[in-house]
């Protein structure tokens, strides 16, 4: 069916409106996807995935330790302004018991940073292509994620562990300590993956309807919209 002038023209008002919607959506899913991998950094090097309670001293013992625990150091505080630290984050060498979790972060960590780079690829490849890459780069990171989430506590029945925590360690169970910001700061990370990753998917499905293409039927699109 012929379209009138009429027509046309408010399909392309619409189109354009469409257009710099996702356009703004896609943005700020680039800006989060940029922070999600900082996060993604300072969940993996920082040394507090559990820390001990806080314990009233009453004596008639040794002095129970304070400190935190990562995938990579322990730290105990001491009489230093600087707590001390046990472990080799410098060479990114993991505890012996978090080996499993620090290998899935640095998996999801490097899974994130391709999708960041991936950002790139707008310039070259089709936009459709690229967003549906990041998005499976996003869930397999948000996989991984969520399984080093899992393993961290099941792998609190070591040695470490029960020198911070106290001799009532267990997988599943941390004793004396409780877990810090950096794991609770993971299992967010699992849902932001698992958003952007969603989100991802909608803006590359949607990708075709926002190009326009003069030989469309606009009023098709207008209808479908």
């Amino acid at each position: 069916m012929a379209m009138t002038p009429h027509t046309a023209e408010v399909a392309r008002l619409y189109q354009t409106e469409f257009i710099r919607s996702a356009r703004a959506v896609g943005v700020l899913w680039a800006v989060c996807t940029l922070c999600f991998a900082i996060i993604e950094v300072v969940i993996l090097i920082q040394p507090s995935w559990v820390g001990t309670r806080e314990v009233h001293y009453q004596g008639g013992g040794p002095v129970p330790k304070t400190g935190t625990l990562g995938l990579f150091e322990v730290c105990v505080e001491s009489d230093w302004p600087v707590p001390e630290c046990r472990g080799s984050l410098s060479t990114l060498t993991p505890l012996p018991a978090f080996q499993s979790p620090a290998v899935l972060v640095c998996m999801s960590l490097t899974m994130v940073w391709s999708s960041v780079g991936c950002l790139s690829l707008f310039r070259f490849c089709n936009a459709a292509t690229v967003y549906k890459i990041c998005a499976w780069l996003q869930l397999t990171a948000g996989f991984c994620l969520a399984l080093a989430c899992v393993l961290f506590p099941d792998s609190w029945d070591c040695a470490d562990m029960r020198d911070l925590c106290g001799d009532g360690v267990t997988s599943f169970s941390s004793g004396n300590c409780s877990v810090h910001w950096a794991f609770v700061l993971a299992l967010l990370g699992v849902l932001d993956a698992a958003i952007l990753a969603t989100l991802a998917f909608v803006l590359g499905n949607r990708q075709d309807a926002l190009l326009p293409e003069d030989t469309k039927d606009v009023t098709g699109f207008l209808l479908s919209a």
